[in-house]
C-alpha cells in the first residue's frame, strides 16, 4: 500500500558538494541505501534512527519522544506502541532538469500554476520523499526524513493538507504560506518537526 508523499521545492540545482552530504545522511540512518541514479534513493529505514521509539504503553494516552523535533514539544500522541516499527521502505529522489523525471517535476508544477506567488520564487527543482507503506509511523517518518533532507538541501516543505487540517497547522514555527484554498501548505524543516510533535498527526495520503 502505498503511502504519504512530501515534496521539497527548491529554487536552484544541487550542488555535487550538497548530493554528497545528502547521500552520506540517507546511508547513515538507512538499514539499506541503493541509488539507482544520481540523487534517486531506494532507502530501508530503521524508525528509531529518527528518533520515534516504542516503549511499554503506561495507562491512559502514550507519549513518545522525538529528539530530532528540535526546539518543538518532544512528544506525539497516538501512536501505537505496539506495532513493531521495523524497517520502513521509502524512496528519496530528486526531479528536474539534468537530474531525472524532469518530465514529471513539469507536469507536477504545470498543475500548480499559483505555486511560485505562495513561494516567492520559481522552482528549478524539487525533491520528493515517498513512503511505501501507510501506517502511522510512515507518516511520522516522511515528515522527520523530509526535515533531515531540508537539513541538508534548504529548500521549502510542500505538504497537502487532509480536509480539517488547517487548524492543526495555523500558527505552527516555520509556517510560510498556505494556498490552494487552504489545502496546502509551504514551510520550513521546523514547521514538519513541529507539526509531527501535534497529537492526530497525520499527512495527506
Amino acid at each position: 500500500m502505498a503511502g504519504p508523499v512530501l515534496s521539497i521545492e527548491l529554487a536552484e540545482p544541487v550542488p555535487p558538494s550538497a548530493l554528497r552530504e545528502l547521500r552520506a545522511l540517507l546511508t547513515g540512518l538507512s538499514s539499506r541505501c541503493t541509488e539507482p541514479r544520481p540523487g534517486c534513493f531506494d532507502l530501508h529505514l530503521p524508525a528509531d534512527r529518527l528518533g520515534i521509539t516504542a516503549p511499554a504503553p503506561p495507562p491512559g494516552p502514550t507519549t513518545l519522544p522525538l529528539p530530532l523535533l528540535a526546539d518543538a514539544p518532544a512528544g506525539l500522541i497516538g501512536f501505537d506502541p505496539q506495532r513493531p516499527c521495523g524497517d520502513r521502505p521509502f524512496d528519496v529522489h530528486l526531479m528536474g532538469p539534468d537530474v531525472g523525471d524532469e518530465d514529471v517535476f513539469a507536469a507536477e508544477h504545470a498543475d500548480q500554476p499559483e505555486l511560485p506567488a505562495a513561494l516567492g520564487f520559481r522552482p528549478t527543482h524539487a525533491v520528493n520523499v515517498s513512503a511505501a507503506c501507510n501506517d502511522q509511523v510512515d507518516h511520522l517518518a516522511a515528515a522527520l526524513l523530509t526535515a533531515a533532507v531540508m537539513d541538508v538541501l534548504g529548500g521549502v516543505a510542500h505538504a497537502e493538507l487532509r480536509p480539517g487540517q488547517l487548524p492543526l497547522v495555523t500558527g505552527l514555527p516555520g509556517l510560510l504560506a498556505l494556498f490552494d484554498g487552504d489545502g496546502a501548505a509551504l514551510g520550513t524543516a521546523d514547521f514538519l518537526r513541529a507539526w509531527a510533535a501535534r497529537p492526530g498527526f497525520r499527512l495527506l495520503k
